[in-house]
């Protein structure tokens, strides 16, 4: 071990490498969970009833739809405010 490099900076590599491992091993489940299809050999009985599943069902699903658009009708006095408003914030007068 390097004289130069403390136990604590040694104890955080040690952390942040568990914390990737742990990281690279979830990321590895979840995608093999969202697979379609047979179960792979000895993956459990569990593996067995999943050939209906969807892609990645750790994550939720994606909206299929654009969310409403709301509009709103300005009053002529409104329209007036917005236009006075809009030319004060470029820097006319």
């Amino acid at each position: 071990m390097p004289e130069h490099v403390s136990i604590l900076q040694w104890a955080g590599v040690a952390v942040l490498a568990l914390a990737a491992a742990a990281w690279v091993t979830g990321l590895t489940r979840m995608l093999r969970r969202g697979r379609p299809g047979p179960a792979p050999a000895g993956a459990g009985a569990w593996a067995a009833e999943r050939t209906d599943a969807r892609p990645l069902a750790a994550l939720p699903q994606q909206r299929q739809t654009a969310p409403y658009l709301e509009r709103v009708e300005l009053t002529p006095a409104e329209r007036a405010a917005f236009a006075v408003l809009a030319r004060r914030l470029a820097g006319g007068s």
